[in-house]
């Protein structure tokens, strides 16, 4: 949730914020009206209710007509107090909900604008001339079909459309990439951890999930709990309503965990294969930080996941998304996308994105602060590997008779293997 202390001493920081997102700035100020009126409202309440306490002391030591007279007056400023105690608590729960509604502030140089409005950082890599080679290329599916690594048909056979078996050397492969990213983010520190993958509905609204994207929010109302797209949900609600000590640092995570997205309302969009799919792994990093670490703690988290890109010899780029495309909990995210020879374009494999204090608000997660008080804390997330790094590993790797190149770095996770072949039906 945004800072309402910082959004009521620089409104117009906010209301640019909700432009470059595309979101309505009037929401800066209905915000500020309603919390105008709650602390309106508040005040008056404990006023009438210092009242009452007086009245309550003259009452004990009164007698007679006196008395009853004080009683009645008790009598009325009760209802008076009970009233204003209503209205308050109604107006903090609208000013609330409005609140929540607005993204959280994102930070300077973030580009304005929608989903192809990011701009282009860096491109690492350059993509195979196939045509140059003479490799006629295939897509991931045809490629995996031919090692026998990936059956959506059994899958769809099984659970549905979007569903997929990986078999053989499909499933070595992912836990070959995923176990790659567990090491990796251990050698940096983190704390490796296999997480929940049902969460309460607190703590997915914690993280700003229940936003814009909770239709593809997988939701079960008999227990009244919610799958997780990512273990940075999980992570999220790790520490929630502690005080950390981040004396030493920030706290580092690195959650293992199947994730669940209902993909709704994409529809025809990277529906072949395993692009776009109901189900699939992931090790996700997650830091908690003082809030002026973020930037850097951001920066960190994106060197380790162009790490495991060079590992994994991929072609890539990394952008900085635009404000609309962030999500409401991101104040800033990069995005690293590899090539796709298939389809001749770029396709997201990771991204991390600065949270600020946008969900620890929420969560409750603070330090000590100088003063001896308490602050909120800034969250962080980064992808480091998922089931979709299958897709541009058999495709910038394939050889002309379908066998796939295997890189150097997953060659240990692989009992050594260099090429994986096709195998006959």
């Amino acid at each position: 949730m945004i800072d309402l202390r910082a959004l009521r001493d620089d409104p117009d920081v906010f209301r640019a914020s909700q432009r470059a997102r595309g979101e309505s700035e009037h929401l800066v100020d209905e915000v500020i009206d309603l919390d105008a009126r709650r602390r309106e409202s508040l005040a008056a309440f404990e006023s009438k209710r210092a009242e009452q306490k007086s009245l309550g002391k003259l009452v004990a030591q009164a007698k007679g007509e006196e008395k009853s007279e004080l009683l009645a007056r008790t009598k009325a400023l009760a209802a008076e107090v009970k009233a204003l105690e209503v209205e308050a608590n109604e107006l903090a729960a609208r000013s609330e909900e409005a609140a929540r509604a607005i993204g959280n502030l994102i930070e300077p140089g973030v580009p304005s604008g929608g989903e192809d409005d990011y701009v282009v950082l860096r491109h690492v890599g350059t993509p195979r001339d196939f045509a140059a080679e003479g490799v006629e290329v295939r897509d991931h599916l045809e490629l995996g079909e031919g090692l026998r690594a990936i059956d959506t048909e059994r899958g769809a056979k099984v659970s549905g459309s979007r569903f997929y078996f990986l078999t053989g050397i499909g499933a070595r492969l992912e836990l070959a990439l995923l176990n790659a990213a567990m090491d990796k983010a251990v050698a940096a520190g983190l704390t490796p951890m296999i997480t929940p993958t049902l969460v309460k509905p607190e703590v997915m609204a914690g993280t700003g999930f229940l936003g814009a994207h909770a239709a593809e929010i997988y939701h079960l109302p008999g227990d009244d709990l919610y799958l997780v797209g990512t273990s940075e949900v999980a992570l999220a609600g790790y520490h929630a309503g502690e005080i950390l000590d981040l004396s030493e640092g920030p706290l580092g995570y690195a959650g293992w965990s199947a994730c669940y997205r209902r993909e709704a309302g994409s529809h025809g969009r990277d529906t072949r294969g395993i692009i776009r799919v109901h189900q699939f792994h992931k090790v996700e990093m997650f830091v908690f930080a003082r809030p002026e670490d973020a930037a850097a703690q951001h920066e960190r988290l994106l060197a380790f996941e162009e790490e495991m890109l060079a590992l994994a010899e991929l072609p890539y780029r990394v952008i900085d998304t635009a404000a609309g495309d962030l999500g409401s909990s991101a104040a800033r995210k990069f995005d690293c996308e590899a090539w796709l020879p298939s389809q001749e374009r770029w396709l997201e494999l990771t991204s991390t994105s600065n949270c600020t204090t946008f969900q620890s608000r929420r969560l409750g997660v603070r330090e000590r602060s100088d003063d001896g008080g308490t602050r909120p804390v800034a969250t962080l997330n980064g992808t480091l590997a998922t089931t979709r790094w299958i897709v541009a590993l058999l495709e910038n790797h394939q050889q002309a008779d379908g066998s796939v190149h295997v890189p150097e770095g997953l060659r240990p996770y692989l009992g050594g293997l260099e090429l994986l072949t096709p195998v006959a039906r």
